[in-house]
């Protein structure tokens, strides 16, 4: 009788960070480790192995990269260690379990490590199982995952739109911003966006429906390109830039407007962040400004699927995804985010399902 072997370890990949990075990021500071990853999990555990299909390319990712420091704002985004795995959200299949609610072969998206295999102990509050597969799978890392939410959150939440108003958004083609000039057309508001590039400028009056748009980076006066655009001031402001864009912004903002401030790219890789002076107008013009982590509001994601879900079967929802193939390449992918290399939702395809 032959000897029939049972594999009961697999080669697992790994994008480790190699530095605590100051300044802009470099592909040198991350580098792919090879380890192995026991294929079954510990019995009596809540652990759960997954393979990683798809990974999510995050800004926020850049924060984690610095040395801690418990008095930065910042450390309340916990650092990546030296020398271990980096960390962020993605879409994966469940390989084996002995979570009551996860059984082999189920499908998930939440909090995995960027490698070809993690083991999790899933909570409410960072992994979903996926029910709905009639739509891309990748899809849970941007327009049905944290961007998704983030957009919905940020428009019809805290900055709740009315028809008729005018609507700014900042990298207006990245991951949420496509999202939310869409949202801000359906719920009958004038939106412009700005961006990085001509192609990117075309994408959002040709694709995701912006009423206008430009190309910051010829803009010599930021103010006066937002004054081109909103002659009679500026409601709802979606901050994903802050720096030169927000002052600019601040002035012309009309009375009673608000800010829902989800990101800073422009600040991350600063040593010293830019000062903002046009701050008085907050006053002024009684503005509310709020920031927001849709980590916080996971109690809205069925709410948000709910909404969503039909607009996508539909085809009423456009969602651009700039997909890296294979993990070699998620550090060059990661780090292209700073500096305006993606066009659309930044992900890398690690497997297939």
């Amino acid at each position: 009788m032959a000897n029939i072997s049972v594999v009961t370890t697999a080669t697992n990949n790994q994008v480790i960070l190699r530095n605590y990075v100051s300044g802009f990021p470099k592909e040198s500071d991350l580098y792919i480790a090879a380890t192995t990853v026991d294929l079954r999990v510990p019995p009596g555990s809540m652990a759960v192995l997954v393979k990683n299909l798809y990974l999510s390319c995050d800004p926020f990712s850049r924060i984690r990269m610095e040395k801690p420091d418990p008095s930065s704002p910042a450390s309340v985004a916990r650092a990546y260690s030296i020398g271990k795995p980096i960390s962020g959200f993605g879409v994966a299949k469940a390989i084996d379990s002995c979570h009551p609610n996860y059984k082999t072969g189920d499908l998930l998206w939440g909090r995995v490590g960027w490698e070809e295999y993690s083991v999790i102990t899933p909570t409410p509050s960072s992994h979903f199982k996926i029910h709905h597969t009639d739509v891309p799978l990748s899809f849970y890392t941007g327009l049905l995952g944290i961007p998704g939410l983030t957009a919905y959150v940020g428009f019809y939440e805290i900055c709740s739109p009315k028809k008729g108003e005018t609507v700014f958004v900042s990298a207006a083609s990245g991951a949420v911003g496509q999202l939310v000039g869409q949202f801000a057309k359906m719920a009958g508001c004038y939106v412009v966006g700005s961006a990085s590039s001509k192609e990117k400028v075309d994408l959002l009056k040709t694709k995701f429906g912006y009423d206008e748009a430009f190309n910051y980076k010829e803009e010599h006066d930021l103010s006066a390109a937002l004054k081109r655009c909103f002659p009679e001031g500026i409601d709802i402001y979606f901050e994903n830039v802050g720096g030169k864009m927000l002052d600019a912004v601040l002035e012309n903002m009309r009375t009673h407007g608000r800010i829902a401030a989800c990101g800073m790219i422009s600040q991350y890789n600063l040593k010293e962040p830019e000062g903002v002076h046009n701050l008085a107008s907050i006053v002024y013009k009684r503005i509310r400004v709020q920031g927001f982590a849709a980590v916080e509001f996971f109690d809205k994601y069925s709410k948000f699927l709910d909404f969503i879900l039909p607009y996508v079967r539909e085809g009423k929802i456009t969602y651009v995804e700039d997909i890296a193939q294979g993990l070699e390449n998620g550090p060059s992918a990661l780090i292209g985010l700073f500096h305006g290399k993606n066009v659309g939702k930044q992900l890398v395809a690690v497997a297939r399902e």
